[in-house]
């Protein structure tokens, strides 16, 4: 599964990585948040390196359906059910600023997007009422929006919000400047290397798969962050989505706006022009990472609804995205706790990083250059509301009720398995054989239990890999994700290729071969 963004011909060339150099600051993960961040501080004069375990925009940015937008769904009116007016006008100035800062930056750069009126709407009666409510804290924290009757969609609705004059754009073309502007005022930009930890006073070691450096400042932009300060991962609903380009049949064309429904499940709209012809992209159909019985069956859905509302539609690129919720909803920017003043990290975009990750870097650099940005101050000391607790708490419950229903399954599968054999082989019969290796279909994989280990055993591409089925974060046993064919931790989120191979979230380590942790 490639996203549009990610298919293209060649691949990332990597500056080289310098173990025990010095740098006045290195920041891990090359998305929006860390790039951005990364030439705010090249442009001041500083020595910066950015690390990246894959390639930039390789996860959230590469994977993303790129509105930069400040209707986020009814995204406002739940802050505002939750945060005084002031935290919520907070909240939109910082992404007025982050979206103003990128659309400036690509014109200066001649980086090509497109304006669009964003639109959030109904199918029902009863969601009309979320419109009304929305438009209510828009338009309260300043903002143009209205409501409307007619949306411009194939199908009925029932109403709409719109916000004019909002912009999409392609993230990969936006990483690709970025990374040659950071290069360009001296910066380095290393792929192929996984940050493990930070430790020690400045300047602090930065340790990572490949070595030490060391760094006056770290900044963790890693989509989750992967040093456990602060307890994010506890804060955090690790999300999966899922996007299609569709080339539609002939008399057919894309809506003319960007959209997202009120409903669930969420179906996400916006065009895309791909070698002369005006793509539809489609997105939606999310569910908390590793619990959901098939991936597959959610993506189909998503292509099913697609295709009622647009007729022998061609599907040319399907993917996923992985993004992380914020209980108490306010995004997590600036200095990370237990980071002695020289750590710092940006989170919680509910799904909304084009303009949430410019608007963390701009705080973050700021925080760095002893600059004052009134917005991120006030955004800084709000006070979580009893709703946004007890969603933390009902988040972290489910949590440990995952750990406990994943564990305590093998362990009864096992005694179910060995009091059969017992009860077969009597008691003066010798030990039973061992059993036969579990060897899955193509394209699936299981978890079982042998002797004592958890054990996840997948077939893709003819090829049967057998792996410890603990996550290397926090002991969660993994699930076999049937559409990426990828072993997803169900707890917070860290992801891993069929063979083991970290591919995100908050673990820093692989999943050990052959079951032995």
């Amino acid at each position: 599964m490639t996203s549009l963004w990610l298919d293209r011909s060649g691949a990332f060339t990597s500056d080289p990585f310098e173990p025990d150099t010095k740098y006045d600051t290195v920041v891990a993960g090359a998305g929006l948040t860390g790039l951005v961040t990364a030439l705010l501080l090249a442009r001041s004069g500083q020595k910066v390196l950015v690390l990246e375990a894959r390639f930039p925009g390789a996860v959230t940015t590469g994977n993303t359906t790129a509105k930069v937008t400040l209707l986020q769904g009814t995204f406002l009116s739940q802050l505002a059910r939750q945060y005084s007016q002031k935290q919520v006008r907070a909240y939109v100035d910082g992404n007025l600023e982050g979206q103003a800062w990128l659309l400036r930056y690509l014109d200066d750069h001649g980086v090509p997007y497109q304006r669009r009126d964003a639109y959030t709407y109904a199918t029902t009666p009863q969601a009309t009422e979320k419109l009304r409510e929305e438009v209510s804290a828009g338009t309260t924290a300043g903002l143009a929006m209205e409501y409307v009757r007619d949306a411009g969609l194939p199908f009925a609705v029932h109403g709409a919000v719109r916000l004019p004059d909002q912009a999409q754009i392609h993230p990969m073309e936006v990483v690709d400047t970025l990374v040659a502007d950071i290069r360009g005022r001296g910066g380095t930009v290393v792929s192929g290397v996984r940050l493990r930890d930070v430790t020690g006073d400045l300047p602090s070691a930065v340790k990572t798969n490949r070595g030490s450096v060391r760094a006056d400042r770290v900044v963790i932009a890693t989509g989750i962050p992967v040093l456990d300060r602060g307890l994010y991962f506890a804060k955090l609903k690790p999300s999966r989505s899922y996007a299609a380009a569709l080339e539609l049949q002939e008399g057919q064309a894309p809506p003319p706006g960007m959209y997202i429904s009120v409903e669930q499940p969420t179906h996400s709209l916006r065009d895309y022009e791909h070698n002369g012809r005006r793509l539809l992209l489609v997105g939606g159909h999310g569910h908390h990472v590793g619990r959901a019985t098939s991936e597959r069956a959610h993506l189909n859905g998503l292509l099913d609804w697609t295709r009622q509302h647009y007729p022998g539609a061609v599907t040319t690129h399907a993917w996923s995205a992985q993004d992380y919720m914020a209980t108490n909803l306010m995004p997590f920017f600036g200095k990370m706790p237990r980071g002695k003043g020289h750590i710092y990290f940006g989170t919680g975009y509910n799904k909304w990083g084009m303009t949430n990750a410019v608007a963390a870097a701009l705080g973050i650099s700021a925080d760095i250059l002893g600059g004052h940005v009134p917005w991120a101050d006030t955004i800084h000391h709000r006070v979580t509301s009893p709703s946004g607790a007890f969603s933390a708490v009902a988040l972290n419950a489910g949590v440990a009720a995952k750990m406990a229903s994943g564990w305590g399954q093998l362990a009864a599968e096992g005694l179910k398995k060995e009091g059969a054999k017992a009860l077969k082989r009597g008691k003066d019969q010798a030990p039973a054989p061992a059993p036969a290796p579990v060897i899955p279909a193509e394209g699936e994989g299981t978890v079982y239990r042998e002797g004592t280990r958890p054990v996840a055993v997948s077939t893709v591409d003819g090829t049967t890999c057998k792996l410890s089925a603990v996550c290397t974060h926090l002991g969660g046993i993994v699930h076999w994700n049937d559409s990426e064919r990828t072993w997803d931790c169900p707890l917070h989120g860290s992801r891993f290729t069929n063979e083991g191979k970290l591919l995100e979230g908050p673990a820093t380590k692989d999943l050990p071969r052959d079951g032995k942790a």
